[in-house]
């Protein structure tokens, strides 16, 4: 799955002149965490078409990339995380960082993450029976 980045300025007024532009272009946000240091923050989301936006957002000249994540389903349950994070510990994979959202017509939660080897850490979860996203379930 592709994941949207957004570098912005850490000064009022940033992150709104992303999201007025994702509304005018009639995007849906997915799922999105906000992240930020003393200089800079970092808007990451999923959206239904992240080729096409990313070339638009660059159009409009945000400092925006595409990133190769990795989403799965975990059972919403005390510790579903954990399972998960478990198995990749394991297998001394490194989450960089993760983000979670749930679609309340579904039994489980998901979490977006973004891994050190994502070909390694895929096929393990799959091996395990963990759900392995492509989109985001409506």
């Amino acid at each position: 799955m592709k994941q949207i980045s957004v570098f912005l300025e850490n000064r009022p007024g940033s992150l709104f002149l992303v999201l007025k532009k994702l509304k005018e272009l009639k995007v849906n946000l997915r799922a999105m965490s906000l992240a930020d240091t003393a200089e800079f923050g970092v808007l990451r989301f999923i959206v239904d078409q992240p080729e096409v936006l990313i070339e638009k957002l660059k159009q409009e000249k945000f400092a925006a990339t595409l990133t190769e994540v990795l989403a799965v389903g975990v059972e919403d349950r005390p510790g579903g995380l954990c399972d998960v994070i478990e198995i990749l510990t394991q297998a001394e994979i490194s989450v960089e960082y993760l983000y979670a959202f749930v679609v309340p017509s579904k039994e489980e939660a998901y979490v977006v993450l973004r891994v050190e080897n994502l070909e390694k850490a895929t096929a393990l979860l799959k091996e395990k029976g963990i759900t392995i996203l492509d989109k985001i379930p409506v």
